[in-house]
């Protein structure tokens, strides 16, 4: 018996572990298509995930074991694999006796924890999501320590049941925040396994067919909190609102004048004038500028919005965008949400991504499977109010033609990407107005013309540039065409940056301003490669640094040659914006061009300049209260004090503070209307 009771006890926690083990699988879904996966083989507390997404001609891959304890928070945890454009991933993490460690590609280090902790990792799966739902349902105040810092909270947002009669799925809502710039939504069912992710397209395979359902509550919880942010931030007056003791910077002249006085009443500044010593009138809101610059509302000429974005560019002094790609219908009710005053944001210009079919598509807008299809898309937009439409890389490059002429004939305009196995001069000849990010542009020249663009080539052969010849017959010819027919380049500089010269463990000099306010998970992907180094004769430290030398070359040859710049990102947390203007001035272009090119010139482009883009009595009241001197200094646009959107104030630092970002000026002294 003493011998068959240790067997039986075996055989028990054999099958215990046995009935614990499970395969969950979930489908990664983009524009209605499957684009990816996450399998996860879970055997008792620990688990295999297998993930890797394919779209837009990239995304992550990776193989994760993860083992974790009785509280559900990690004790081993193990990635390799490959991030957005496949640079190498390998990270680590142990907690053991009281000590935690970790390797990842932003860091190394180690911490005395004394109970559970969750590690975030730099290049997981949404798998982990999942796991901390656990672990945060078993915690005291549903929140737990993270790591490498930070505080990661758990709230209930709603129950929901997915589909009918037997095949209804009883679903729990969880919001995770604490760690990121935006929170995460986690969808559970009634055994506490992860369903899918609000928001991120990852549903449990089989229930692809409820997605639009989920697509939709995701938005519906997103607009909750986008106009709670809204009633929350929003200041409006109904008196007339004085700015007095500042600077008008004139982009007309690209000056900053002398003291005055600037009053808005309603959405329309109805009087510049100089400043005095006396009393303010009566009836009068008073907010005292300091001595600092206020001048009209930065653009981000190409974003992706968000109803998250929205807050960010608000606090970053942006008032105006112009969306270059993003879901038809949930854009359409976003602007209509601002039209209405419900929801805080930027004044968004509208175009319409058209993008071919490939194995790289990008899912965005419509893909239309013929050039008929397409012409119907591109009437589809003009119909809806959309002010260009946006040809993306895998678009057939004979259609470019006929959808331009299209748009054109609707009142439209059209930019985009170079489609793969096309060029520059051809697009802007078909009737572009302006290309889309500078290397696109810049890889006519570099390339071959058989070499593909829809894949990281895009990225990866930007660091040939360093051998390009700006005096060459094909630069001279594309920029000669440029300025003689009125073409633009929406430039995101600053993102190709990012790309080219990020590097592992490092913060990068154009993260610095704003690296130590934000949460650790955003701290983490800043440290981060894009490229990988050392792979073939360019893909050197070297070759990429110089590569994006030249890309500032190039800035400045076509400022120097009148063709128009678009400063924009590409990205959608508002620091960006400043980067892309340093990044102007790095190349060469003065602080008060700049700070025209992205106020009243990308008004101008936009045909609105007689509304927009200068402080003057009559027009809307888009303006930003900045301390110090841009003209001067250009890195002083990032200490945005107040933002004011047709006549409504924000006021950055609640902004932050309300995003978990902590704040970068204080709001200025405001004295109610007596």
């Amino acid at each position: 018996m003493m011998l068959v009771r240790p067997l039986l006890l075996a055989a028990l926690l054999a099958f215990a572990g046995a009935a614990e083990a499970a395969t969950h699988r979930f489908v990664a879904m983009a524009g209605g298509e499957k684009v990816g996966h996450l399998v996860a083989e879970v055997d008792g507390r620990t688990a295999k995930i297998d993930f890797a997404i394919n779209n837009n001609g990239r995304g992550p891959k990776a193989r994760e074991q993860i083992t974790v304890d009785a509280s559900g928070a990690p004790v081993s945890w193990a990635i390799a694999g490959s991030s957005l454009f496949g640079s190498p991933v390998r990270e680590t993490f142990s907690r053991q006796d009281g000590v935690a460690q970790w390797v990842s590609q932003a860091d190394q280090g180690e911490a005395q924890v004394s109970g559970p902790a969750l590690y975030v990792p730099n290049d997981g799966s949404p798998w982990a999501l999942g796991q901390y739902v656990k672990a945060l349902l078993k915690a005291p105040g549903q929140t737990l320590p993270a790591l490498p810092s930070g505080t990661m909270r758990l709230q209930e947002v709603r129950k929901i049941t997915l589909g009918e009669g037997a095949s209804a799925v009883k679903l729990t809502v969880y919001e995770l925040s604490g760690v990121d710039l935006t929170p995460s939504y986690v969808l559970v069912d009634a055994r506490g396994d992860m369903f899918g992710v609000l928001g991120g397209g990852l549903i449990r395979e089989g229930y692809e067919a409820h997605l639009d359902a989920l697509t939709t509550l995701a938005q519906e919880i997103s607009l909750d909190r986008a106009k709670a942010a809204q009633a929350k931030l929003a200041h409006r007056f109904d008196a007339p609102v004085r700015i007095r003791n500042v600077r008008v910077f004139d982009p007309e002249t690209m000056t900053r004048g002398p003291l005055s006085a600037v009053v808005v009443f309603g959405d329309r500044i109805t009087s510049v004038q100089p400043e005095t010593d006396g009393p303010a009138p009566e009836g009068q809101v008073v907010i005292d500028g300091q001595g600092g610059t206020l001048m009209p509302g930065l653009h981000d000429m190409h974003s992706h919005t968000s109803l998250s974005s929205n807050l960010f560019y608000l606090a970053a002094g942006v008032t105006a965008t112009r969306d270059q790609g993003n879901d038809n219908e949930r854009l359409l009710a976003m602007v209509e949400g601002l039209e209405s005053g419900e929801l805080a944001g930027p004044r968004i210009v509208r175009n319409g991504f058209l993008e071919g079919r490939s194995p790289y598509s990008a899912r965005h807008g419509f893909i239309p499977e013929s050039l008929e299809e397409g012409l119907e898309n591109v009437r589809w937009y003009a119909d809806h109010g959309y002010w260009q439409i946006k040809i993306y890389n895998s678009m057939n490059p004979d259609w470019v033609g006929p959808l331009a002429a299209e748009a054109r004939r609707l009142g439209m305009g059209v930019t985009g990407h170079v489609p793969a196995f096309s060029s520059p001069d051809r697009v802007l000849m078909d009737g572009y107005d302006d290309i889309a990010h500078i290397n696109q542009l810049m890889l006519g020249w570099i390339l071959d013309p058989e070499e593909d663009t829809r894949t990281p080539l895009r990225l990866t052969g930007m660091a040939r540039a360093a051998d390009l010849d700006l005096n060459s017959d094909r630069v001279v010819s594309t920029v000669r065409y440029m300025r003689e027919n009125g073409k633009a380049l929406d430039t995101t500089a600053m993102i190709l940056e990012r790309l080219m010269l990020s590097r592992s463990g490092r913060v990068h000099p154009a993260d610095a301003p704003y690296f130590d306010h934000v949460p650790v998970a955003y701290q983490r992907y800043r440290k981060r490669s894009f490229v990988t180094l050392g792979e073939g004769q360019y893909e050197t430290d070297a070759a990429y640094q110089a590569g994006f030398g030249k890309v500032l070359e190039v800035l400045k040859l076509l400022d120097d040659n009148n063709v128009q710049l678009l400063p924009g990102t590409d990205d959608g947390t508002g620091f960006s914006v400043h980067r892309e203007l340093e990044v102007y001035v790095k190349a060469g272009i003065s602080p008060a061009k700049t700070l025209r090119l992205a106020t009243l010139d990308a008004e101008r482009y936009f045909g609105r300049d007689h509304e927009l883009g200068s402080i003057a009595r009559g027009k809307l009241a888009d303006l930003i209260l900045v301390e110090g001197d841009p003209t001067t200094d250009i890195s002083d646009i990032r200490q945005v004090r107040m933002t004011m959107v047709g006549g409504v104030v924000y006021y950055p630092a609640e902004i932050y503070d309300h995003l978990n970002v902590k704040p970068f000026a204080a709001p200025p002294p405001v004295t109610p209307a007596r």
